[in-house]
């Protein structure tokens, strides 16, 4: 079974982690077949591998680690392969990979060109 584990850096303010439960929640509508959970780098519950284990223990043999980050950097590049890293030697039967941020992704011109319109 697959799981997508959307990981995000995590924030005191609350109000991230209500639009972190948001975006998991469309995207357990729109991914039925899947499991959906999220975990935050720092700051904010569950952690990272406390994500993966709940994964895990719903039956996971493949988790995507999603990043809910915009760029690459030491978090992106660094921080979370070591704990996935971790994880994986934890669960050596568990196919644990990162997915690029967002940044990376071929569509977020288009989704920039969307936020300067809507603030015209």
């Amino acid at each position: 079974m697959k799981a997508i584990l959307l990981v995000s850096h995590g924030s005191r303010s609350p109000k991230t982690k209500e639009e972190i439960v948001v975006l998991a929640g469309v995207l357990r509508q729109r991914l039925p077949q899947d499991i959906v959970e999220f975990a935050f780098l720092e700051i904010e519950a569950p952690s990272i591998p406390e994500g993966i284990d709940i994964c895990v223990s719903q039956g996971a043999t493949v988790v995507i680690v999603t990043l809910n980050f915009l760029n690459a950097g030491r978090h992106v590049d660094q921080d979370i392969p070591a704990i996935v890293l971790t994880a994986q030697k934890k669960y050596p039967k568990v196919k644990l990979v990162i997915s690029k941020p967002i940044g990376q992704h071929a569509q977020i011109p288009n989704l920039f060109i969307d936020l300067i319109n809507e603030a015209r």
